[in-house]
């Protein structure tokens, strides 16, 4: 200070003060450059940019070229990704990321390609298991088996007769088990009964041959222990860290209980959950009761939500459990099981839409999908003030006349394009082919204005969003079979599958404003890839590898 006052004084009096600029502070944010960034955004159409600038919250605040955003945020962190493409977080807009983390903790039997390897893979995984204790799996699918029909208990019996054993089908829809885990039910399961929603496999004498279909499951459910709390807490690890490493920033949970709401929380105050959730409650249990008690819930991280609820209204194709307007074609008499009559779901979408909630019921057959459209219809006008938006999570086969009404009533449509072609080996002789032209009808649903949120249905399919863009613009397997695509009039552009894991996704979330395009003011949820999935030839998108994945700015892998 003195030596200023010095140099001041000896300065002749005429001289004038000069203003002398202060350095620019340096900007307390990020600035990614040397990029492809695909924003997504409306007014970016077929734009890709060179940089993005977010800030100390996590926010994106200016998107474009890296001279002019380097001038106007000077000091910024810099991240140089080299030229690699960037982007906005995507988003699984049906998956069960509590069957996902249990998957961890139980038999994997997805891709075996036989009985026998499923028995294979069963007693390696049971070796590891304490004498008596519950052998608990899921994956198995007979439609991959070179004699496509039901296994039986008996199978398991001769394997495993020490212990209890409950297997569910890859669809989740199914369930095998063996004599062992049958005693252990609280009801004798023998005789020529059934429930409604459900049905039990019996043998010529009335005795249950060990498989059972959608609610007959849960009489098997009810006997297996449920999961120690530290277990599953290590398991959801495991998962959202295969989540973010195949980049994804969020995940719809189609059905969530309210213990898993609390583990959700706990995760978020530890700082532990990478990922943003959008949880669905599971049916009319106690998590809807809360809901309905205190209203939509947000955590004020943004990393988790719930204001919907998950009904079902039937079953799944591959387990013949989807409810058609006629009867299966490779299965005579069977039209599949609808859950609930008509009234019944009528009250249960009052009960759901009176508290102001979001619904999303689960329907796969024509004859469910129309009977929902049809509830939809009769109760939505009794509640005006409801915020809509309500979604058919499936909707894989479709009567064409009902395609046009997901957009007259605002329904969105929340697909799974690898369903399409997991099941397209097998969904004629299931259908018949004059039933496939409404089956798994993106374009179609499209062309006449529903939105489309795309998902997985993960642990039912890969987590890996990228087989899914694949499956939705070539319909398509990885060996690029059929030549052309399995119903090709009903593939989607690039654009428009990559908006379905991304806006669209983030729309049937009420969160459009806040995720889903990079744009200023939202979460800078991104993204970068080893390639630029939107112009590499459609057979490479299966192989892009993320290299990083970002939350709210924040780096949640790196690869």
């Amino acid at each position: 200070m003195a030596a200023a006052l010095s140099s001041a004084c000896s300065e002749p009096e005429s001289a004038q003060p000069t203003e002398i600029a202060p350095e620019p502070a340096a900007y307390p944010g990020t600035l990614v450059l040397n990029a492809r960034i695909h924003t997504l955004a409306p007014t970016d159409a077929g734009r890709v940019h060179g940089a993005m600038v977010f800030n100390e919250e996590g926010r994106v605040e200016a998107v474009g070229a890296a001279e002019a955003l380097a001038e106007a945020y000077p000091g910024a962190a810099v991240v140089d990704l080299g030229g690699r493409t960037v982007l906005p977080g995507l988003i699984d807009s049906h998956a069960h990321l509590a069957g996902l983390a249990q998957s961890f903790t139980r038999a994997n039997l997805v891709g075996a390609r036989s009985k026998a390897e499923a028995l294979d893979r069963l007693r390696e995984f049971a070796a590891g298991l304490p004498d008596g204790a519950w052998l608990l799996g899921r994956g198995w699918d007979q439609n991959d088996w070179p004699e496509p029909v039901f296994p039986s208990r008996q199978d398991l019996d001769a394997a495993f007769p020490d212990r209890p054993v409950w297997l569910r089908r890859v669809d989740g829809h199914a369930g095998w088990a063996n004599s062992r885990a049958l005693a252990e039910v609280d009801r004798d399961l023998a005789g020529d009964w059934q429930e409604e929603g459900g049905y039990i496999h019996r043998d010529e004498t009335g005795e249950p041959t060990g498989i059972f279909i959608d609610k007959a499951m849960d009489w098997v459910e009810r006997a297996v222990p449920p999961d120690a709390p530290e277990l599953m807490s290590r398991a959801l690890d495991m998962a959202t860290a295969a989540m973010v490493r195949q980049g994804l920033t969020g995940v719809h949970e189609a059905g969530t209980s309210l213990e898993l709401m609390e583990l959700y929380r706990a995760k978020i105050a530890a700082g532990e959950l990478p990922v943003r959730i959008y949880a669905m409650a599971d049916g009319l249990n106690e998590a809807l009761e809360w809901l309905c008690e205190n209203g939509p819930y947000e955590d004020a991280s943004g990393l988790l939500t719930m204001r919907s609820v998950k009904l079902y209204a039937d079953g799944a194709l591959g387990s013949r459990g989807a409810a058609l307007l006629a009867d299966y074609s490779d299965d005579p008499g069977n039209r599949g099981l609808m859950f609930m009559d008509g009234p019944t779901l009528d009250e249960q979408l009052r009960t759901v839409l009176g508290c102001g909630l979001q619904v999303g019921v689960h329907a796969i057959g024509d004859r469910a999908n129309r009977e929902v459209l049809d509830a939809l219809e009769r109760v939505m006008p009794e509640f005006p003030g409801n915020p809509g938006r309500h979604r058919l999570e499936h909707a894989q086969i479709l009567d064409p006349a009902d395609i046009p009404r997901f957009a007259e009533l605002g329904v969105i449509a929340a697909m799974q394009p690898t369903h399409a072609t997991s099941d397209m080996y097998w969904a004629g002789e299931r259908l018949g082919e004059e039933r496939l032209a409404g089956a798994y009808a993106w374009h179609s649903l499209a062309e006449h204005g529903a939105h489309l949120a795309l998902g997985s249905d993960f642990p039912v399919e890969a987590v890996n969003p990228m087989l899914g863009i694949y499956a939705a613009v070539t319909r398509q397997d990885l060996e690029g079979w059929p030549e052309g695509g399995w119903l090709p009039e009903e593939r989607m552009t690039r654009e428009e599958a990559l908006r379905g894991f991304t806006i669209e996704a983030a729309r049937a979330g009420f969160m459009e404003d806040a995720v889903g395009t990079l744009e200023p003011g939202k979460y800078a949820d991104f993204i970068v890839l080893d390639r630029d999935i939107m112009s590499v030839p459609p057979q490479d998108i299966p192989g892009t590898v993320v290299l990083q994945t970002r939350v709210g700015g924040k780096k949640v892998y790196e690869r």
